[in-house]
């Protein structure tokens, strides 16, 4: 038989309970929403910062450069689009300027067409850039190729030219365009490396060392240029839904020609363009876009070396022994 002592208190904890849950989840939904409004708030600041500044794209006639063109274009910015293939250019222009959206002025964007494998060509491109709108504020390292080949098969050569698109054609043209923005003690220099910055996986040797090359110059610009007033950010994506990897050179320079399974199953570069476009305009310093598995041997190739190379050696029998079967 209940006691009246303990009837009174099973009844004083029930009433608790009920009186705790009826509490937390108002409470819960309402910093729910508290966050949602910050989120939005900020999204819209971050918009408003990027509205009327200049902003160079390179790279920006297809994959992931193309869809930062749209969302920058979107967010009010005057665009100054970069690439090798005019028709593209101008196809991408039209599309933008008969665009419409909500946000207010939009400008047609300018374009300059250079290749980045030749520096003599992005000396005069840096030249005619400044000329569109007298200034830049904001430069997007993004044009790049990639690799596909064993170390031991790949002639230099191939070494050489990813090296000279993903690495000296960047470094070349921000240092053309870095005067202007010293100068004027402002400007922003984004670097679209990737995970393979931070990591390097079997058979993307000379990718990755471009990559590798490109985080370190610069994480050195960054510290080298905060006391004239520029932001650098570095934006290491994962595998992206692009024609990379179709458009990727081989160990003997040829082209890959096929879409590979991880890259089939990559983000899709709209949602990574948002993601550029919010980085940029909370000017963040470096910015992982990957899921947890890479996001993780990021980290495992710093704590625990010895067990990220072993899994790298074992990924590498693993490849070897599919392209041999």
């Amino acid at each position: 038989m209940i006691s009246p002592f303990t009837r009174k208190s099973m009844l004083k904890e029930r009433v608790m309970d009920l009186v705790t849950q009826t509490a937390i989840l108002p409470l819960l939904f309402g910093c729910l929403g508290i966050f949602s409004l910050f989120r939005v708030l900020q999204r819209i600041r971050s918009r408003a910062h990027l509205r009327d500044t200049v902003v160079v794209v390179t790279g920006a006639t297809s994959g992931l450069g193309r869809e930062c063109a749209r969302v920058f274009h979107a967010a009010g910015a005057k665009l100054v689009l970069c690439g090798r293939n005019v028709e593209a250019l101008e196809a991408l222009t039209s599309e933008l300027a008969g665009s419409r959206t909500s946000q207010g002025q939009m400008y047609k964007p300018y374009t300059v067409t250079f290749d980045l494998t030749d520096p003599g060509a992005i000396a005069a491109a840096a030249t005619k850039i400044l000329q569109c709108f007298g200034y830049v504020d904001i430069l997007i390292n993004n044009a790049g190729v990639s690799y596909r080949g064993a170390i031991s098969d790949t002639i230099v050569d191939v070494d050489r030219k990813v090296m000279e698109i993903n690495y000296f054609g960047p470094v070349a043209l921000t240092k053309a365009l870095l005067p202007s923005m010293v100068k004027r003690k402002q400007g922003h220099i984004v670097a679209i490396s990737s995970v393979q910055g931070k990591i390097s996986i079997p058979f993307r040797s000379a990718y990755a060392a471009s990559k590798h090359a490109t985080q370190a110059f610069f994480d050195c610009l960054r510290a080298e240029m905060e006391q004239d007033g520029i932001k650098v950010t570095v934006i290491s994506p994962g595998y992206i839904y692009t024609n990379l990897s179709v458009n990727a050179v081989t160990a003997d320079g040829s082209r890959y020609g096929a879409l590979d399974k991880n890259t089939a199953r990559g983000r899709s570069p709209a949602e990574v363009a948002q993601d550029v476009l919010a980085a940029v305009g909370k000017k963040k310093k470096d910015v992982i876009l990957t899921d947890l598995l890479p996001f993780l041997a990021i980290y495992l190739r710093t704590l625990a070396p010895g067990i990220f190379f072993r899994i790298m050696a074992s990924r590498a029998r693993k490849e070897r022994k599919s392209k041999n079967s």
